[in-house]
């Protein structure tokens, strides 16, 4: 069994493959249950069939072997899992969160529907050959939602409506109206996507080491163990198991400060590192299906975070403008409401806006706080937290209440 390393992460670690673009949509409080999801990740939990004994390697080596790795065709089946601790949304957390607008009037458009896996147990199947072809394929009970990219085109299928969206590729991120939209590679579905996100954001708030090795799926792995060195985080560790012979992310696991089950944990249970068949790819509508094309639907300005903190992009959408407090592992998007720093008149007149029956369920879900900063209400799952001012200001992120409070007050 590999001992433990304690080698700090390095630069080789911001510089790890060409990252996704993580995109957030929050809104408080209904759809703080999806949030997780959209700023970290996905998940299961996958048994271990014994340690295997591996040679030894540093936290420096083993990402560099995940750096170097070079394997672009594999197929297998991911399980998912997410627990925030709050009952499941089903697509409601998907619909608020899955992004600016631009995907209304298709139940086959990607941002809503892969957003659903923010809450619940999910079964993946995927396959990829290269940057050019992938296929991710969700599994229900009686029903399937896959989507394909196959070089120019883009192609989402929900066989419960028997609809398809349809969208061009040609490496831009504009549309044919010039307005910014987003491919399925923005969208993390694999312990490599989310192991991607982790480390290129990590610095010198985070310790990585070598934690011992495992099986996923049948493969020998080693786990690299990522840690917040910073106090008032929620995310207590995340591992990811790496597949000792060719440096790929096998699973990804998230558990919380707080103790108890993950919060996110993705693997693999079946995996495949051949070519899939050219036909994996493949798509032609089926007779009858409704097909909407991107650019018919509506599409929303988006609002670009400041630069370093793109995981809080489209944040100031919801009111009147947005301020990144802190930096690593304790970020917090303050998000200014309308009415905010009016004065006391404008706050009253912002929560005499909620109908009473409305603002009592609201206050229901979450703590009552009070501060330098006034009173508001604290919203809580096992891994996102917001703070939501009487004035209509929301402070957002993977952070204590306390935290929470501590930059509310600073803020005044």
């Amino acid at each position: 069994m590999a001992p433990n390393d304690s080698t700090r992460t390095t630069e080789e670690a911001k510089d790890l493959a060409a990252g996704r673009r993580k995109t957030a949509r929050y809104l408080v409080p209904v759809a703080v249950a999806g949030v997780a999801a959209a700023t970290i990740g996905l998940v299961p939990a996958l048994a271990a069939s014994g340690d295997p004994d591996l040679p030894k390697i540093s936290a420096q080596e083993l990402i560099e072997k995940m750096a170097a790795s070079e394997t672009q065709q594999l197929s297998g089946t991911v399980k998912i899992n997410t627990d925030l601790g709050l009952p499941s949304f089903g697509g409601l957390a998907g619909s608020l969160i899955g992004g600016s607008g631009q995907d209304e009037g298709s139940s086959a458009a990607p941002d809503a529907k892969l957003t659903e896996l923010a809450t619940g147990t999910h079964t993946l199947r995927i396959a990829a050959d290269g940057p050019e072809r992938q296929k991710v394929s969700v599994l229900e009970d009686s029903s399937e939602y896959s989507l394909i990219h196959n070089g120019d085109d883009v192609w989402g299928y929900d066989s419960a409506s028997n609809e398809v969206y349809h969208a061009e590729d040609d490496g831009q991120r504009e549309g044919k109206d010039g307005k910014d939209r987003r491919t399925p590679d923005d969208l993390p579905t694999t312990p490599k996507d989310l192991a991607d996100e982790v480390l290129k954001a990590a610095d010198d708030t985070t310790s990585v080491t070598v934690d011992g090795t495992s099986q996923v799926a049948g493969r020998d792995a080693y786990k690299l163990v990522v840690k917040p060195k910073q106090e008032g985080s929620t995310v207590g560790s995340i591992t990811i198991a790496v597949d000792a012979k060719n440096g790929v992310p096998l699973k990804f696991t998230l558990n919380p400060s707080s103790g108890g089950k993950a919060v996110v944990d993705v693997g693999f249970t079946k995996v495949d590192f051949s070519r899939p068949a050219a036909s994996t790819f493949d798509f032609t509508p089926p007779k009858g299906a409704k097909v909407t094309e991107a650019d018919e639907l509506e599409d929303g300005k988006g609002t670009r975070a400041p630069k370093g903190h793109e995981e809080f992009e489209g944040l100031g959408d919801m009111g009147g403008g947005l301020d990144v407090i802190g930096e690593g592992w304790t970020s917090i998007a303050k998000i200014e409401g309308p009415g905010a720093g009016e004065g006391a008149d404008a706050k009253k007149n912002e929560k005499g806006d909620v109908p009473p029956e409305a603002q009592q369920f609201l206050d229901a879900l979450g703590d009552k706080v009070e501060g330098k900063f006034g009173s508001g209400t604290v919203f809580k799952t096992r891994l996102v937290n917001a703070l939501m001012t009487d004035d209509g200001t929301v402070y957002v992120g993977a952070v204590t209440k306390d935290a929470l409070v501590k930059a509310a007050n600073e803020g005044k």
